[in-house]
């Protein structure tokens, strides 16, 4: 059984673990090796603590917890960039459940929370990015409620150029 609460500074150390392993199980063979086996938790774990740190910043990180530790983490806001649509749009900035744990509910509890959390702030949808070719989050959105708006954006990683979807669900 795991909870869902407010990320905290002592949980910066093991959300990078989370996101850092999570990105190099999800994107092989999808962003280049070369890319993945640079990241490191110390890495992530100090732009993540410069993030949290920001004056006025709005964006939320909720943790889910096991009795063991943080097993997932969500991050969401209002929407960067332009709506897709009327209304006022929150935006999911990033979602990871420990990659051990994928499949039990961890990550749809997280988002539950969020968009909970969302219509509270007064979004009336989100929004959020996946990658095209990571078929497994796009199923786990789409079984989220989301649906691709047709909308693209571009990220290079290591020289190569990987297209990105935007999915968006009313709350």
């Amino acid at each position: 059984m795991v909870h869902v609460r407010e990320m905290v500074a002592a949980d910066v150390e093991a959300v990078s673990a989370i996101r850092v392993r999570g990105w190099q199980a999800a994107y092989v063979g999808i962003v280049p090796q070369t890319y993945l086996d640079a990241m490191t938790v110390e890495g992530d774990a100090g732009q993540r603590r410069q993030w949290v740190s920001q004056p006025g910043r709005q964006s939320r990180d909720l943790v889910a917890l096991d009795g063991h530790g943080p097993v997932g983490w969500i991050c969401f806001g209002p929407l960067r960039g332009e709506a897709p649509g009327p209304g006022r749009f929150g935006e999911v900035y990033a979602l990871y459940v420990s990659v051990d744990l994928i499949g039990q509910g961890i990550g749809r509890r997280l988002l539950e929370e969020a968009h909970g959390q969302m219509k509270e702030q007064g979004f009336e949808s989100s929004a959020l990015w996946v990658l095209a070719d990571n078929q497994r989050a796009r199923r786990f959105y789409e079984q989220s409620g989301y649906q691709a708006d047709g909308a693209t954006q571009d990220d290079t990683y290591d020289e190569v150029t990987l297209t990105e979807l935007r999915y968006q669900r009313v709350l």
